[in-house]
């Protein structure tokens, strides 16, 4: 998967606060809320930057579902093209040295065939036969599941990225995360008027703690 270019992204963000001068002010004000709020469009760009292998999905569309996030794309699955639609809420959210855990609930799934496929899974779908409304118990079924995957049961999937050899192996968020812990903390992370916002905890009272990391750090 290839890394985005940071002088590209640094180059596409300034055209776009060039052309949506409003992004700074609701900056402002999402830091004096201790919210950060991320554009969809830049969510969208790294889509369309990271999504290029052959087997990566096609067709990516990410909008935003107050408070959640509905995601459509076109995948193959056991050689059988498939429309998938969701709709993503990050209901939990757990951020320690040893995980970062999202609790994820699913909502709204849609699977349409594409094409004439003549596989079993096409034939699986098409008969309605599928339980849609319970849509983490599919991700059970997958042949091979992904790294992060803690759990999947019904409607809720847990994840957490430190499972993720690359990211619990990284030198910078090693250095980095125990600074940032004791002051700063994650509440809620939902979507408005085409915003993914960051929700934040601040702890004054972790501030000795961070500095006392960030000297060990240096």
């Amino acid at each position: 998967m290839p890394k985005p270019n940071p002088k590209e992204m640094l180059r596409v963000a300034g055209n776009y606060l060039k052309a949506h001068p409003e992004e700074i002010w609701r900056a402002a004000k999402g830091l004096v809320a201790s919210r950060i709020g991320v554009p969809m469009d830049a969510l969208r760009y790294l889509v369309r930057e990271l999504a290029t292998g052959e087997k990566a999905p096609k067709d990516i569309v990410i909008e935003a579902s107050p408070p959640g996030l509905r995601a459509s794309l076109t995948v193959a699955a056991m050689g059988t093209p498939l429309r998938v639609s969701v709709v993503v809420f990050v209901e939990e959210v757990d951020v320690t040295m040893e995980s970062i855990r999202f609790v994820l609930r699913l909502e709204g799934l849609t699977l349409k065939v594409l094409g004439d496929a003549n596989t079993p899974i096409a034939g699986f779908i098409k008969s309605g036969a599928l339980d849609l409304s319970k849509p983490a118990n599919l991700v059970n079924i997958m042949p091979k599941k992904p790294a992060a995957l803690v759990d999947a049961k019904d409607d809720r999937v847990t994840i957490d990225l430190m499972k993720i050899p690359k990211i619990a192996e990284n030198p910078k968020l090693k250095r980095y995360l125990p600074v940032l812990l004791p002051v700063v903390g994650l509440s809620a992370i939902q979507t408005k008027d085409d915003h993914l916002d960051v929700h934040l905890k601040l702890r004054a009272s972790g501030v000795p703690e961070a500095f006392n990391a960030a000297r060990a750090a240096v």
